[in-house]
Formats: structure tokens, sequence, C-alpha cells
């Protein structure tokens, strides 16, 4: 898709959108309960449940998928899209890329080792290398933008809220 076929398919979505705010809102979800014994968490994603537990740092055995992996992965999914939409409107041509996230977790906060240590993760960067013929300039602008319409990226500069209730 070039950037003139990205605008035309955008158009009419945009027109609506400025014509009508409330059509714009889109509520998401995520589904999940507790179907295994131990403690664990399945998670119904697009490609099948998936079971999520301890990472191995704070009593995992690794047979479990990490959640913060997943956030990492989330992440990574919604920047690659994001990057790949802008650099089109931009009129970059990438050959190639490959998309990496990272971030550290001190499992000393999760597990209540040391209130001094955050509960989370910190340092989380997202890496795109990319084959292109683009100067270094338009790269630049090209990772601001990703990342100011990134939707996973943007949400996480606010904590989500929590709310335990009787079913």
């Amino acid at each position: 898709m070039d950037a003139a076929a990205l605008r035309e398919m955008q158009a009419p979505i945009k027109q609506t959108y400025k014509d009508d705010p409330s059509a714009a809102i889109a509520d998401l979800h995520a589904v999940g309960d507790f179907r295994d014994d131990g403690i664990t968490a399945t998670i119904d994603t697009w490609s099948g449940p998936q079971r999520a537990g301890f990472h191995p740092t704070t009593g995992g055995d690794g047979s479990d998928a990490c959640s913060g992996d997943m956030l990492l992965q989330a992440l990574l999914g919604c920047a690659g899209v994001t990057l790949r939409s802008v650099a089109t409107a931009m009129s970059i041509e990438i050959r190639s890329a490959k998309l990496t996230a990272h971030g550290r977790m001190d499992a000393r906060g999760t597990l209540g080792v040391s209130r001094e240590a955050p509960v989370g993760m910190t340092g989380i960067e997202v890496v795109a290398e990319v084959d292109t013929d683009a100067d270094d300039a338009k790269l630049a602008k090209l990772a601001e933008l990703t990342e100011r319409y990134c939707v996973v990226a943007q949400t996480l500069k606010d904590a989500p809220t929590m709310t335990v209730r009787r079913a």
C-alpha cells in the first residue's frame, strides 16, 4: 500500500469521526479466567487460550507465559503496525524491519522483598531496525510519530485502575 491508497482508505473513516466524534470510540476488551490449578490465569487471545503464570524470577518454571512478556508483545505489535502506517503516510519505503522490545523488572518489588524496588517494568524500549533509504531526519520523525500514535505506548503512560468485586 502506498500513501495515496492509505489516505483514500482512511479518508471516509476520518470524515465520519470529524462529523460524529462518538463514532470513533472503540471499546476494547480482554477476557481471562482461572481454568487450571496453580497460580495461573488463562487469557483468551486471538490465537486461542494462553495460560500466564509466574516468571522464573518469581517462582515459575518457565512453562507458562509471562504477562510482562505479553505486555511487551502487545507494545511491539502496536508499534509495528503504527510504524508501518506512519512510514506509508510519509512515503518512506521500508524493505524489511526487525522489531524488538525490552524492559527490566526487579522481582523484589512484586515479591514484596523491598519497598524501594519498583513493581513493574522500567526502561521499556522499542527498537526498530529498518532497511530503508530514508535519511536520519526522516527516521527521527518516523520514530516521533510512531510513539505519538501508538495506542499501547501512550496507554502505558497512565496506570490502569483495578477493581475486585463479587461475581
